[in-house]
């Protein structure tokens, strides 16, 4: 009896220090309004699948060091907040839909720029944007 009080309770321990220290991930994501560099929240990804592949798409990008001009604003802007940590580090990234191109240009906020395969391109929007990509 005193085996699985003990149990139980190591069991209830381990349950309420991982429940503390795991941070649970989402994507917000901001659009542009009108022709000025102004954005507003669009939407949130919370769904732990879609940012997982999403976070994966940007690890294998191939990503280039050097600050990039683009001569119009980004199209949208997306952000990787912890649910439960305010002071973590966010990583922001902003994108562009390049016209006649199908693909989508992303630049970080410590100056990284990849171009999206066509494939990546397509899932990220639809996840992103929550709209089929045709451009």
């Amino acid at each position: 009896m005193i085996k699985g009080k003990l149990i139980i309770l190591f069991v209830a321990i381990i349950v309420l220090v991982l429940g503390c220290t795991l941070k649970t991930q989402k994507i917000t994501i901001q659009k542009r309004i009108g022709d000025e560099n102004v954005f507003e929240d669009y939407r949130e990804v919370t769904q732990g699948k879609q940012v997982k592949k999403v976070k994966e798409i940007l690890d294998n990008a191939d990503w280039e060091n050097n600050k990039v001009e683009m001569t119009e604003f980004h199209d949208f802007e997306f952000q990787f907040p912890f649910k439960n940590d305010k002071n973590a580090k966010i990583a922001s990234y902003s994108f562009w839909i390049i016209p006649n191109g199908g693909n989508l240009e992303i630049v970080t906020d410590n100056d990284r720029y990849a171009k999206l395969t066509k494939q990546d391109s397509t899932y990220l929007y639809k996840v992103l944007v929550g709209d089929i990509f045709e451009k």
